[in-house]
């Protein structure tokens, strides 16, 4: 099956072109209630924070109620709130309206089935089917506002840390990207007695993850410096992923998160299978310390869509990504930047260490690389001087180094990763495949 509009990460692009439109948006909610096939679902609609989302949100509520589905307008809520009310109040679907890391400019729209998971390849796809149908009903739906959604969001998120848990005397310093989380992380902070230094929590519509947010990982750097704090946490536009910083200013990445919390489970007999789940971007180094402490790392293809679906098959609980999305499976249906935040912080108050010290439990391989922006997007096969560069590159770090190259699921770029122990080879590699790619795309 190939999919015309959804990627990984459900539906992205520029913002009032094809298919991020007033009209696709009412023609994707009819299809939505069509592919439920049930008399009057009740569908979530969230948000983040970007100047085009209440046209993409009136439009597809326009197309659900038309097809006789039912309405909860949760306003802006981080994409893991959203997760968390459909499962809460059980409804029969969500969507959110966000495009994640990307600038303001751009937009999405993704799904959430009844349970709180990202609907599978095989929905998606029954949707796009159905695009173009009719659906006839006797009467339209209705459309509700749901208030004080941040609140309950923030409390689903707390419940994930024990009883009479504090964090008195934390100092950390929060960039919100301008996105979803610019209430509910701050508040959820203070509420477990932290001292919170807030930033670029004023959202305008436009102003979304521009110079900051969990992809400028120098900003969190430069606000832990500033402040003082002891930790640095930063989201991305709606979220659902999370970048920490350790009171030297030195940024972490989701592999050091997922070693520290999955070596902290392991410890205490808590992690399902032994289990870790990762991409085939994250560091061989987390394989290492996973399976030095007798456990083991499975790995998927790139998108937390794919890490759920390995995990909830090996029936494993704690799985993400090297870009920082974390899932913790006994405390959410999806990547949650907040609630890894959290569990983070119980390891820290817990064990009395720094993020500093926390973060040698994994000794990570060298890495580099390269994203390109490409026109079009044949097999890579395909494409000789690519090819010859990559097999290169394979040969000269061999045995112990690899080669991956790929397309993004929700933008029109190739990304590049090498890995193996000598740094200036893979830089030197990275940058012929790089541009093998400018010149054959």
């Amino acid at each position: 099956m190939t999919r015309r509009y959804f990627g990984t990460d459900g539906i992205r692009g520029r913002a009032g072109e094809t298919p991020i439109t007033a009209e696709f948006a009412e023609k994707l909610g009819g299809a939505l209630v069509r592919v439920l096939d049930k008399a009057n679902p009740v569908i979530a609609i969230g948000r983040d924070t970007r100047q085009s989302g209440p046209m993409l949100q009136d439009a597809l509520a326009r197309g659900i109620t038309s097809a006789g589905g039912k309405v909860c307008l949760l306003g802006v809520l981080p994409t893991p709130g959203v997760a968390a009310f459909v499962v809460v109040n059980r409804l029969d679907a969500a969507a959110v309206i966000s495009a994640s890391h990307n600038p303001a400019h751009d937009n999405g729209i993704k799904f959430f089935s009844g349970d709180g998971f990202k609907l599978p390849d095989a929905t998606e796809f029954a949707i796009e089917e159905q695009l173009d149908g009719e659906f006839a009903t006797g009467m339209a739906g209705t459309v509700s506002v749901i208030e004080d959604t941040a609140r309950q969001y923030v409390a689903h998120a707390l419940r994930s840390l024990p009883a009479g848990f504090s964090l008195h005397g934390l100092k950390v310093a929060v960039d919100c990207a301008n996105g979803a989380a610019f209430e509910t992380t701050p508040a959820a902070l203070r509420v477990l007695g932290a001292e919170v230094h807030v930033s670029h929590a004023s959202p305008d519509g436009i102003n979304i993850n521009a110079d900051c947010g969990s992809t400028v990982s120098r900003e969190i750097s430069r606000l832990v410096k500033e402040s003082g704090a002891r930790v640095g946490l930063s989201h991305d536009g709606d979220a659902d992923r999370l970048l920490l910083c350790d009171e030297t200013g030195d940024p972490l990445d989701g592999d050091e998160l997922l070693a520290m919390a999955g070596l902290d489970l392991l410890r205490r007999g808590e992690l399902a299978g032994n289990t870790v789940v990762a991409t085939v971007m994250s560091n061989l180094g987390l394989d290492e310390a996973i399976e030095q402490a007798g456990g083991k790392v499975i790995r998927t293809a790139v998108g937390d869509r794919y890490v759920l679906e390995a995990m909830r098959e090996g029936g494993f609980i704690l799985g993400g990504e090297q870009s920082g999305h974390m899932i913790f499976l006994r405390h959410g249906t999806t990547g949650d930047g907040l609630v890894s935040a959290l569990q983070i912080f119980r390891l820290m108050a817990e064990s009395g260490k720094p993020l500093s010290e926390l973060r040698q439990a994994i000794r990570k391989y060298p890495q580099a690389q390269r994203t390109v922006a490409v026109k079009s997007q044949p097999a890579l096969e395909s494409v000789p001087a690519i090819q010859a560069a990559m097999t290169t590159a394979e040969q000269a770090l061999a045995p112990r180094g690899r080669v991956l190259v790929r397309y993004s699921g929700t933008e029109p770029k190739l990304r590049i990763l090498l890995e193996g122990r000598d740094a200036g080879m893979l830089e030197m590699h990275a940058d012929r495949i790089a541009d093998a790619v400018r010149q054959s795309l």
